[in-house]
């Protein structure tokens, strides 16, 4: 598998993960066109409490490793779960509780990236 592709595995495992536990608001920055940013692709969704952030991170890491054996290079902002990252190096995931994500704004931060809305499941 090329790493166009391999990449594209890998973020659609992450969608699926954060469906799986019904993650709001994903939202997928392709970052790529974008000088010096420090990933190519970043996914973003909220839960609606520290409970169901770090349950979407979990979710996130065990689908990955199980079905791609891959493991994030880094994860933080586990300790109080209003703000998790995992960073899987070409694509890193944000999982915000809602009112940290609209205090950070990330998505007027990374405005000029191409932005893909995934629907919810309903």
């Amino acid at each position: 598998m090329d790493k166009t592709a391999e990449k594209q595995a890998l973020i659609d495992k992450i969608v699926e993960a954060i469906q799986d536990v019904k993650g709001e608001d994903i939202m997928i920055f392709d970052l790529t066109k974008i000088e010096n940013s420090v990933a190519e692709t970043f996914i973003i969704c909220s839960g609606n409490s520290n409970t169901q952030v770090s349950a979407l991170a979990g979710s996130v890491e065990k689908k990955v490793r199980n079905d791609l054996q891959d493991r994030p290079w880094h994860v933080e902002g586990t300790e109080n779960s209003m703000w998790v990252l995992v960073d899987y190096v070409s694509v890193v995931v944000h999982i915000f509780q809602k009112e940290t994500r609209e205090y950070y704004d990330i998505e007027e931060l990374w405005g000029d990236a191409q932005i893909t809305r995934i629907e919810s499941e309903v």
